[in-house]
């Protein structure tokens, strides 16, 4: 699932959303409704949750769904689930129409480049790629059989022949290299490499990204280098299905039997909604972390850290009202030292939101710097 804070801009006579002018004539001839099936489970961006709409029980209703701005889930529990109620995790989705105008036209795709799209769920951002750029320069990517082959069919019943390819998007596509520009649909806690070494020098990657710290990412936009490393800014927040095999793990607790280290602190935990600008900022501080706020009854809230890497744990309870707030540690990591830091470093740089935000991949991993490459974070 794909979801986006409000969108600037103004949409379009007939659009209730706002598309680049470069765009609107693809989304005009491809309407999102030509990939949808007959099932599908449309997105209440208030409440969060998701309700079935059927066409042959509610066609007024399934259209007014595939044209509206909202997420759109198409399978769930990777394929498993059966029946119309909502399942446990949604796993394929069409994105919201907002958003998908938005990466377009941050992807700066010009007629005559080669892109490479991971992701190709429902197929319609493939159309909308191959109604621009034209069949020949979209390859379309997709790790699910049967997600894929739905995606064939309609983009066939549309008109379109993109490659279309199943198989692990990590892996990119080498026949079709180099390309000029690669996309994902969904996030990523790694760049994969072979996506770097498959594009042209000056190419880019239009991809999700974030920290294990929380399931919110945000879109970032890479620049390849000839030496291998590709690097740019973050541009805006978003959430996305994650890569299969990026998906977080939880942390078994560890044993008991150890010291528990306890003490108090006098911060003040920042805004962790999934659009606000501290998890980001501190997943990308805090590496092999993450987090869980658990509300109490009494109003509360404990902000739980855990160690993907190391048996470790901290737990600090704040409550409304008091200064002091207790703090509790355990293992070889000492999770909440480390998240002070990080908060300290936050406040000491004024608080950067995801515009000041960048991420450079080299061959040996990613680093994230502040407002200029040079300025690791």
């Amino acid at each position: 699932m794909t979801l986006v804070p409000e969108q600037e801009g103004r949409p379009a006579p007939g659009r209730s959303f706002p598309v680049a002018d470069t765009w609107a004539p693809a989304f005009d001839a491809v309407p999102r409704s030509l990939f949808l099936p007959d099932l599908i489970w449309a997105h209440d961006m208030a409440t969060g949750k998701s309700r079935p709409v059927e066409r042959t029980v509610d066609e007024a209703g399934w259209l007014a769904a595939a044209a509206a701005d909202i997420p759109i889930v198409t399978q769930w529990d990777d394929g498993l689930h059966q029946g119309a109620e909502p399942g446990t995790v949604p796993t394929s989705s069409a994105s919201m129409p907002s958003l998908v105008a938005s990466m377009l036209d941050d992807l700066q795709a010009e007629p005559g480049m080669r892109v490479l799209e991971q992701g190709t769920g429902t197929g319609w951002n493939a159309a909308l790629l191959a109604h621009r750029l034209g069949d020949a320069n979209v390859t379309t990517v997709e790790i699910d059989p049967a997600v894929s082959a739905q995606a064939c069919a309609a983009l066939e019943r549309a008109g379109y022949r993109p490659q279309a390819v199943c198989a692990d998007g990590t892996l990119g596509h080498p026949p079709g290299a180099p390309y000029d520009r690669i996309t994902a649909t969904y996030g990523l806690r790694q760049i994969p490499r072979a996506w770097i070494e498959q594009l042209r020098p000056g190419g880019l990657i239009l991809a999700p990204f974030g920290t294990h710290y929380s399931n919110a990412d945000a879109l970032v936009r890479l620049t390849v280098s000839g030496d291998g490393t590709a690097s740019g800014p973050f541009l805006q927040p978003a959430e996305f299905m994650k890569m299969r095999s990026q998906r977080l793990t939880w942390p078994q607790n560890p044993p008991d039997g150890g010291t528990v280290a306890e003490s108090t602190t006098t911060a003040v935990l920042p805004p962790h909604g999934k659009f606000d600008p501290f998890p980001l900022a501190a997943g990308l501080r805090l590496r092999d972390v993450v987090h869980a706020i658990q509300p109490h009854d009494d109003g509360a809230r404990t902000l739980w850290l855990y160690s993907l890497t190391t048996p470790a744990w901290s737990a600090a309870t704040f409550r409304d009202g008091k200064d002091e707030h207790q703090v509790r540690q355990y293992g070889g990591r000492r999770l909440w030292d480390d998240f002070e830091q990080a908060l300290t470093w936050w406040h000491e740089a004024g608080e950067p939101g995801i515009a000041r935000l960048g991420l450079t991949v080299t061959r040996d991993g990613w680093q994230a710097w502040l407002d200029d490459p040079a300025q690791l974070i």
